[in-house]
């Protein structure tokens, strides 16, 4: 089942200060002033860990709230490592609540079955076209 989401971003010339409007959301990315941004946002790189993060507290607050669980919160930090050839995630998840050990086993198998972990685990195809 294909689920389709559209973001538009655009640039002047404000340095790399890069408006992304999502539906009725706009949010700012840039650079850090040491590559030449004006630091008005977090950089494109910051808002894809954010996305695991984002996606993966969510997810665990779904199933958990359907299972009835106790979970009080989640946190998540997730680290890029990158070179110009190949990446790697880290995602480090601290759960909250007073959860039984088989329920934390769960929640984390449950985070990796969030949508962005299962995208950014598959093969990927961008096309790129230029528009007139």
């Amino acid at each position: 089942m294909s689920k389709i989401t559209s973001v538009h971003t655009s640039i002047s010339e404000n340095k790399y200060r890069s408006k992304i409007t999502a539906g009725v959301h706009m949010l700012i990315a840039d650079e850090p002033v040491n590559e030449g941004g004006l630091d008005l946002g977090p950089t494109p790189i910051q808002l894809l860990a954010g996305s695991l993060g984002s996606c993966t507290t969510i997810t665990l607050r779904m199933y958990a709230d359907r299972k009835g669980w106790p979970l009080q919160g989640a946190d998540v930090n997730v680290t890029i490592d990158r070179t110009t050839t190949q990446a790697s995630i880290q995602r480090n998840i601290r759960l909250h609540g007073p959860l039984d050990e088989t329920q934390r086993a769960r929640l984390m198998q449950v985070a990796d079955a969030c949508p962005v972990h299962k995208m950014l685990s598959a093969t990927i195809a961008i096309t790129t076209v230029e528009q007139f």
